[in-house]
């Protein structure tokens, strides 16, 4: 049973973080090349604004930043998804190379297969899942023994080498490629937030709307998981079935989240750790507050970004890094 304060602490937490991303949408609406004023956002928000105003909003601002928000919750369950399945703080899907590997799809996808532009969006989650699938896939074989079942600590070490490996390859496919064509790779490798408009939005939408209370339901199960092997086959839990489904779903959550915004790393790891430092381990308590943060912080990332350098700005995956990489070190320190 959960203890009633941790409950109440917990949605004191989600209703903070809420009241954080409503402010950083609506700071971000009005920040940018092409100014904003804030005593216009209302107004045009109601349909009242010009022409030039309405199209900043609405077809530059306001489908970016949602993009941002739903891809970095995407990120951030998957992240918790695969430290709770693999006990392994250290799992996040950028790190372990699920990233790469539905970037390596989308790139071939894009490079090498005549693309419709109606069905482009809609089919870039799919192809981005199978390349991270395949991926997943071969991370289990070679992090699993069958003594001891699957082993933390050699998933990361062979996830980090095929992340690598992923990146030469990328480089190696946009090698001869068109020069639009490897401008686009150039960006998702940056994670440069790239589908930013609203077709993007419904692309990656479902996803979310189907695995995030999946994810909450099966949160007991993750949390038997994340104890012991013995402990889970004691209370009857069939440990391969649970981690194949839960994998599966942390895998869906990246590669939808990957298919539009690039090669972001570091969100899946941070966000459930700051999660569990505030309410503690239980994924009942922590995920939402995770999906939350993640989100937050992507959005923030990208929200900084974009204002630091003008016209271009600075790719929301290099923003990340910088905060995600010491922090990476320091829990491999730690650990």
């Amino acid at each position: 049973m959960i203890q009633p304060a941790l409950l109440k602490k917990q949605r004191l937490i989600l209703f903070l973080l809420l009241a954080l991303i409503l402010i950083s949408v609506v700071l971000g609406m009005g920040m940018g090349y092409a100014s904003l004023s804030y005593d216009r956002l209302l107004p045009t928000i109601l349909g009242q604004g010009t022409f030039k105003e309405e199209f900043v909003l609405f077809s530059i601002r306001l489908p970016r930043m949602i993009i941002t928000l739903l891809a970095g919750m995407a990120l951030a369950l998957s992240g918790a998804i695969l430290q709770g399945i693999t006990r392994n703080d250290l799992a996040d899907p950028g790190i372990i190379g699920i990233n790469s590997g539905a970037g390596v799809a989308v790139a071939i996808f894009f490079l090498f297969f005549p693309i419709d532009a109606g069905s482009f969006v809609y089919l870039l989650p799919l192809v981005a899942f199978v390349g991270a699938l395949l991926t997943a896939c071969l991370l289990y074989v070679f992090s699993y023994n069958k003594n001891t079942g699957l082993q933390p600590v050699k998933l990361v070490l062979v996830g980090v080498g095929f992340a690598m490996a992923f990146s030469g390859l990328m480089i190696v496919l946009i090698s001869s490629a068109e020069r639009a064509k490897v401008d686009f790779i150039a960006k998702w490798l940056n994670g440069n937030i790239w589908g930013t408009d609203w077709p993007f939005i419904w692309a990656i939408l479902p996803w979310l709307i189907i695995l995030i209370p999946f994810t909450l339901y099966k949160a007991n199960r993750l949390n038997l998981l994340g104890v012991s092997e013995p402990v889970a086959i004691g209370v009857g839990v069939s440990i391969e079935k649970e981690r194949i489904v839960l994998m599966l779903t942390a895998v869906a959550l990246a590669a939808a989240a990957v298919s539009v915004t690039g090669g972001i790393t570091f969100i899946g790891l941070i966000a459930p750790h700051i999660a569990k430092a505030l309410v503690g381990p239980r994924n009942q308590l922590f995920i939402p507050i995770a999906i939350l943060l993640g989100g937050w912080l992507l959005l923030l990332a990208d929200t900084i970004g974009r204002n630091v350098a003008s016209p271009d700005g600075i790719p929301a995956g290099i923003m990340v890094a910088l905060i995600g990489a010491p922090y990476f070190v320091y829990l491999l320190l730690k650990k």
